[in-house]
């Protein structure tokens, strides 16, 4: 039993290499990267060159707004968004549009108020640089040193809390 065992066992062997050697072997083109386009045609072109490595994926992305524009739009979807997207649209002048901008305003100049109101408390806390001096400050002057420079930087960005909401607030206007 065991001849034809060994028998069978060689047979396969040659019928598996026969197959391997019978199928052909695909090969990829090569591939060029010119610019930010990659293809396996050159047509002439000097800034292509070989991309070597693994596999190349490539993904179609969305269309530029200019040919957006131009080209019919199928779906719904994809022309409310680029619509509402696009920052150089202008704007729609409805009764539910105003009724937001004043919504929004009225949030705005609420931040406002309250970033004035600690910027406020925050200057007489600061008083002019001279803060009291409270705990073990009176004994470790560089903690004294560490509150105040953290007071003024605190200031600091309120402050430039108070400018955006007033670049905001003027851009309903």
């Amino acid at each position: 039993m065991k001849p034809v065992s060994l028998l069978n066992s060689c047979l396969l062997a040659a019928v598996g290499a026969l197959m391997a050697w019978a199928t052909p072997v695909a090969a990829q083109d090569r591939i060029y990267r010119c610019g930010n386009e990659y293809t396996n045609q050159v047509k002439g072109r000097k800034d292509c060159k070989v991309v070597e490595g693994g596999n190349i994926t490539v993904v179609r992305g969305t269309m530029p707004a200019a040919q957006q524009n131009s080209a019919p739009s199928t779906s719904p979807v994809r022309r409310a968004v680029s619509t509402s997207s696009s920052s150089s649209t202008p704007r729609i002048n409805t009764p539910q549009q105003r009724a937001r901008d004043s919504d929004a305003k009225a949030i705005l100049e609420q931040e406002l108020r309250r970033a004035e109101t600690k910027q406020a408390e925050l200057e007489k806390e600061y008083n002019n640089g001279t803060p009291d001096k409270i705990g073990g400050e009176a004994k470790n002057y560089q903690k004294y040193l560490d509150r105040v420079a953290e007071m003024k930087a605190s200031m600091a960005r309120n402050q430039s809390d108070i400018e955006g909401i007033k670049r905001e607030i003027s851009r309903l206007k």
